[in-house]
């Protein structure tokens, strides 16, 4: 099976070289300005480099789309039409309501249609990380031939009958965690301090929200643009978000401690119980990642972002164990740390009484609160230019600590995982 990959950005490459260290005859293109030094880059691995993306879609047994999600239409309307006779066509966007109702648009009737979703940044190799497969229009063969593909380069392959149930988890997994740590960045950009120097964020749950957040916003903004604007089912879950959060806050500012409790223990006991096999993060491990120089003066933390999602997930009725099927790493830790607060008791009260009655936080979740909201509007009018700009404000804030964010939350998450 010859493979074309239309677009060799960050995750076609990786894709390119992983199919042809394992065999396979691989070609692809990209934009003209980047021709020479892909070359350069993919020839060692006997990839060839085509003029344009016409050339890759006429000549090969399976083409993948690697393009980024909002310019899938253009690109396919181009290229589509002169795809191989019987072709596999598949995209790696990460939202698949767009894609497949574009493919059906611009693809030949004849061209099958099984589109995948590797759950894991280009910062992993693609051997055993999570990569969900989607068969829409196909038949036995062609859907084995995916199957023996992937398998080929050992990720571990979920199957999903329908593309609609991959859009709604991945609006939890991916969307909405986004967007929480995206607040949190956002928030500590508007106070105009690094979390590390403050000692409220020295504990070992704030390791993992700073680690995760400095790794979302090493990556490129059009990514979790498309994820959050084009999937059809993250707008409400967002909302959700920014509801639970708006509800919590207003009960922490006017001190209404019965209703707060309350509310945040039904949360648990629904999402908590005992039939859901815990992830069980380390405490140990989770102490040991911090960017402080001073841990010492660590003091209590309302965890709003952590508590609002577990509202959320309650008034949803999510289950977010079941959408570990369709797990990243931010989403793991995001519910893992989510878990460790709530199923510790004395944490818990901890964090309720800080939220209701510490001063000293309240202009941190005030800032957080703003976040959420801003992020909610720019999804829910589905501006993607705001939003990418909305995002690059805040990687620019954080830019000098980026590289060790993203290098020090890989070797967390190996770590966590290890446990």
């Amino acid at each position: 099976m010859n493979i074309g990959m239309i677009g060799l950005g960050d995750m076609g490459k990786l894709y390119a070289k992983a199919f042809a260290k394992a065999g396979y005859t691989v070609c692809g293109c990209d934009l003209p300005e980047n021709i020479n030094s892909l070359k350069q880059e993919l020839s060692p691995f006997g990839i060839k480099i085509l003029d344009n993306g016409k050339d890759v879609a006429r000549t090969n047994d399976l083409i993948i789309y690697s393009v980024e999600a909002e310019k899938l239409e253009q690109v396919a309307a181009e290229c589509g039409p002169v795809t191989k006779f019987g072709a596999i066509v598949a995209g790696q966007t990460s939202v698949k309501t767009p894609e497949v109702n574009i493919f059906e648009k611009y693809l030949p009737a004849d061209a099958k249609i099984i589109t995948f979703h590797a759950m894991h940044g280009p910062g992993f190799e693609p051997k055993g990380q999570k990569l969900i497969l989607i068969p829409h229009r196909t038949d036995k063969e062609a859907y084995k031939r995916m199957l023996d593909l992937f398998t080929s380069i050992e990720t571990d392959i979920v199957e999903m009958a329908d593309y609609h149930e991959h859009d709604k988890i991945v609006a939890d997994t991916q969307a909405v965690t986004h967007v929480g740590f995206e607040s949190m960045g956002t928030a500590w950009k508007s106070a105009g301090f690094f979390p590390w120097e403050n000692g409220s964020y020295v504990g070992g749950i704030d390791n993992v929200k700073i680690l995760t957040t400095l790794r979302i916003f090493s990556y490129k903004a059009h990514v979790y643009a498309g994820l959050a604007i084009l999937n059809p089912y993250a707008r409400q879950q967002v909302k959700a978000y920014a509801e639970s959060e708006s509800e919590l806050f207003k009960l922490m500012i006017k001190e209404e401690e019965e209703a707060f409790r309350t509310r945040l223990y039904r949360a648990r006991d629904f999402v908590f119980h005992e039939s859901h096999k815990p992830i069980m993060l380390s405490d140990t491990v989770m102490k040991e990642f911090s960017l402080s120089s001073k841990p010492e003066l660590q003091k209590p933390n309302s965890h709003l972002s952590i508590l609002s999602m577990v509202d959320a997930w309650y008034h949803l009725g999510v289950n977010p164990y079941d959408n570990l099927i369709c797990q990243t790493p931010p989403f793991r830790l995001r519910l893992g740390i989510a878990e460790y607060l709530f199923k510790n008791e004395a944490l818990l009260e901890e964090s309720i009484e800080t939220a209701l009655y510490d001063k000293t936080i309240r202009g941190d979740d005030l800032e957080f609160h703003s976040a959420v909201r801003e992020w909610s509007a720019i999804i829910g009018y589905g501006d993607m230019e705001g939003y990418k700009k909305h995002f690059n404000e805040v990687q620019n804030f954080f830019s000098h600590r980026l590289d060790e964010g993203k290098a020090q939350s890989a070797e967390l998450i190996r770590r966590l995982m290890m446990e």
